[in-house]
């Protein structure tokens, strides 16, 4: 039988804990021990300990998952960068920049009057369509080429127009790891003809003279010299890959006096673009030319016969010479001259017979 308190009345059941939380006053008894109360804590000299982790209610999905995963903010996205642009735009953009450089003058000429600005944005991308898909030109030896400092690249000479000194550069400015100039060595003629003159200035050419060789060599820029000159551009078409007399060795007077090294160039596919199988002699001289060409298609065929046949092309950069270690006055002396230049001449023609038969037919390769 149930005690019933006086007054007759039933006690009230006691409430869920989960909707009313027991106040700091009641007993420890009926105080749910995963909840203390600061109050009851206090009172009973007991320090809440820090190391346990404070229990929070994991959502849905998250009973399993660690409380520090469960405290971590999450991770800040960040925007993806736009796609960098290709093809024409980039293009577009890039002749843009060009012309804003030019138009506020923001670029560098240096006292050779050479333009690495004009040089790339102008005159290269032509001339690498040229290298690339007309010539397709393979380029071998280029390790011989240093990556810092001077050298001398003594090349031949050939094709009616002047276009293996600039695939030379191109292959240089291109395909070498640093993409250095080259600085070429010019006949009067070529700074004294309008409009080409300036060009080959922009392009970093100079007069073909010891002073002007020597102070490139010496601030460590690689210079190219084609000894044959007029000679080798203009030999008849039945002379081809025979070099010509390479003049009085100038170049390696400023080689020797520089101590630069000496890199022989043998250059194959130059001689079949331009096939000269005459030479207007009268005209040339009415025009000061140094001879007037006759090719298969010009003048036969007027403005068209300009355009180069898309012959086969091989370049080798050969073993560098070294100078440094003749005497100091030893460009001054007739015999180490003679002695090296016909040493470089023959290192080339030797060459040319090799890649004559490692390319085959002169256009198919």
């Amino acid at each position: 039988m149930n005690d019933v308190p006086a007054g007759g009345r039933q006690p009230r059941p006691a409430a869920k804990a989960a909707s009313n939380p027991a106040p700091a006053s009641t007993s420890p008894a009926s105080t749910s021990p995963a909840s203390p109360s600061p109050t009851s804590t206090a009172s009973s000299g007991i320090a809440p300990s820090s190391a346990e982790p404070t229990q929070q209610a994991a959502a849905p999905g998250q009973d399993n998952l660690p409380v520090t995963e469960l405290l971590t903010p999450p991770a800040r996205q960040v925007p993806a960068a736009p796609p960098a642009e290709t093809g024409w735009k980039r293009g577009l953009a890039g002749s843009l920049a060009f012309v804003r450089r030019r138009m506020t003058g923001d670029y560098e000429v240096d006292d050779f009057g050479y333009d690495p600005d004009f040089t790339d944005h102008v005159l290269v991308p032509p001339l690498k369509v040229l290298y690339e898909k007309w010539f397709r030109i393979e380029t071998l030896g280029m390790e011989n080429i240093p990556d810092t400092g001077g050298a001398l690249l003594v090349a031949n000479h050939s094709g009616t127009v002047a276009v293996d000194a600039l695939m030379t550069a191109v292959a240089l400015r291109e395909h070498h790891p640093q993409k250095r100039p080259l600085r070429m060595l010019g006949a009067d003629l070529v700074f004294q003809t309008p409009f080409l003159g300036p060009i080959s200035r922009k392009a970093g050419n100079t007069l073909a003279c010891n002073p002007d060789a020597e102070r490139l060599l010496a601030s460590g820029q690689l210079v190219a010299v084609f000894p044959e000159g007029f000679k080798g551009v203009g030999k008849p078409y039945s002379q081809r890959y025979k070099l010509q007399r390479f003049g009085r060795g100038g170049f390696v007077t400023a080689a020797v006096r520089t101590g630069m090294p000496i890199i022989p160039v043998s250059i194959v596919g130059a001689e079949e673009i331009y096939p000269l199988i005459g030479n207007i002699k009268p005209l040339a001289r009415a025009l000061g030319f140094p001879y007037f060409p006759v090719t298969p298609t010009f003048p036969l065929l007027g403005p068209l016969g300009a355009i180069p046949l898309p012959s086969k092309w091989i370049i080798e950069f050969g073993e560098p010479i070294p100078t440094d270690e003749y005497a100091e006055n030893a460009a001054d002396d007739p015999m180490v001259v003679f002695n090296l230049t016909d040493r470089v001449r023959e290192t080339i023609q030797q060459t040319l017979y090799r890649l004559l038969l490692r390319r085959g037919h002169p256009f198919l390769g």
